[in-house]
């Protein structure tokens, strides 16, 4: 490690790649058959791939709150009490967010000296109180939400694009998508603000850089140069955008010196969302259905560590890993302790990382308020069965194309509580052939399991939720810095209700 100023070791430089509904399946050093990822398969080549990785939510906001603040989103609030399992997002119209209780990473590694910045994709509210600059980070460029559109500015208005503590344009307006191309210039943008940001930093600072981008979300998008190279359609232009970018932030650290003082991981939010498949999504690999889903294929991602000089080269870790456990493991590698006085839902994977230990621990699937599954060890129980409703279904929503297993895949919501479906991952990633109620493996699995549920809900004091009320007065009508562009509108009248989440 580098010497602080101070002359005692400088703690490293984290950098978290947080891709968008990128699939398991979707690196070629997972087995994608087109392997148009030589820079991230480098970088996996180089250090350690954790197979057995695992999000917090199968949606992208709940899952990004989760890695900030280490806890699962029905402890940070990041769930909705309107419908049982219900996923919830964060649109426009949301009135909550981030709540200010919630300690997030880049505010506790202010202790350490860290300078932090976003660039990408915020997801954790809109409204002023839940700005990513009054949660800990110094700098932001990026969106607080995704980048859907085009809105006609009237009834809902396009999405703000942000420097720090202004918008300087809107999706869609000054910084154009074009939706029968997909050609947008922002992983170009969005890879210019990273650069800038790590050779501005690295001489003085550790630093902090979530790289939060959204181009593998529908609708995809890659920059002309990109667009028509993969043999994967445009989701796979985005990827190979997106590959480039990782490998010229890897090659920057090498060029400043700093690669050995520099700690990177690459992971998603979510699986592949099947239901843009199969121009605009992602592949989950031999895992069933997608994103929205607490099936594998919806919280399975891929995940890539590397510390040259630290972590060993060619490394492959079977610890069951969180996405929630980068925060607990970046606040180890800068000599901090998690909060005391809160639930922490993330490990250290230090002694994974460094030492090839592996420490067991459980992995819950919620869906909204809804614990609907828990895996430990190689055994994953089901205790509620879900993929969309027979009405969305029946509209051609479908979060599993191509895939049925039969009372397993339901479109009604199952109860099985009592006798849950219990699958060995390791002989069926799958999860296709539930073990049998009667075998000696399903009790044992089920004994296990069942008590450490036991503990979890026994100890579980739930957040409030933030995505219960919808109003469509506090949408993004006009941001700060609004005046300055002659881009301020109107809201309408302020309703607030209840959401009423279709998906």
């Amino acid at each position: 490690a580098g010497m602080g100023a101070s002359g005692a070791p400088q703690p490293p430089n984290i950098l978290l790649l947080l891709m968008d509904d990128m699939g398991w399946g979707d690196l070629g050093v997972y087995g994608e058959p087109s392997r148009e990822t030589p820079n991230l398969d480098r970088m996996a080549a180089e250090g350690m791939l954790f197979p057995n990785f695992y999000s917090a939510n199968p949606l992208c906001s709940p899952s990004r709150a989760a890695l900030l603040t280490g806890r699962l989103p029905i402890r940070n609030g990041f769930y909705t009490t309107n419908a049982h399992a219900r996923n919830a997002y964060t649109p426009q119209e949301i009135v909550g967010g981030i709540p200010d209780s919630e300690q997030l990473l880049p505010e506790l590694l202010k202790k350490a000296g860290y300078v932090s910045k976003i660039v990408g994709k915020w997801h954790l509210g809109h409204r002023p109180q839940f700005h990513p600059l009054k949660h800990g980070f110094d700098e932001w460029f990026g969106s607080p939400n995704c980048h859907f559109g085009p809105y006609d500015n009237k009834a809902r208005p396009n999405i703000p694009v942000y420097r720090d503590w202004e918008m300087v344009g809107r999706y869609y307006e000054e910084f154009p998508i074009n939706l029968k191309t997909g050609e947008a210039n922002l992983t170009q943008i969005y890879l210019q603000e990273a650069l800038d940001f790590i050779k501005r930093q690295a001489r003085h600072h550790p630093f902090f850089l979530y790289w939060a981008v959204d181009a593998t979300h529908a609708p995809v998008y890659a920059s002309k140069p990109f667009l028509g190279t993969s043999q994967r359609g445009r989701y796979g232009d985005a990827v190979r955008e997106i590959d480039d970018s990782v490998g010229k932030m890897l090659e920057l650290l090498h060029d400043l010196h700093v690669a050995d003082n520099t700690f990177v991981f690459f992971t998603s939010d979510n699986g592949a969302a099947l239901i843009s498949a199969p121009e605009q999504a992602g592949s989950n690999g031999p895992f069933l259905c997608g994103k929205q889903t607490t099936f594998e294929g919806g919280m399975r991602e891929p995940a890539l560590a590397w510390w040259p000089g630290h972590i060993a080269a060619g490394q492959v870790s079977h610890q069951l890993g969180s996405i929630m456990d980068l925060f607990t493991t970046s606040l180890a590698l800068a000599g901090l302790t998690p909060p005391r006085d809160r639930a922490i839902d993330g490990l250290n994977l230090l002694p994974a990382l460094l030492q090839g230990r592996l420490m067991d621990r459980p992995v819950f699937y919620y869906r909204g308020d809804t614990l609907m599954a828990t895996t430990l060890g190689q055994h994953k129980a089901h205790f509620w069965t879900w993929t969309n409703s027979w009405e969305n279904f029946r509209q051609g929503i479908d979060f599993c194309p191509g895939q049925n297993v039969s009372g397993v895949t339901t479109h009604s919501l199952e109860d099985h509580t009592k006798l849950p479906l219990i699958f060995h991952l390791g002989r069926d990633p799958g999860e296709r052939f539930p073990l049998s109620f009667a075998s000696a493996e399903y009790q044992e699995a089920l004994s296990r399991i069942t008590s450490v549920v036991q503990q979890h809900q026994e100890a579980l004091v739930p957040g409030q939720p933030q995505l219960n009320v919808c109003n469509w007065a506090v949408m993004n009508w006009a941001p700060p810095g609004c005046e300055k562009l002659g881009k301020c509108l109107t809201p309408p009248e302020s309703i607030p209700k209840k959401c009423l989440w279709s998906h």
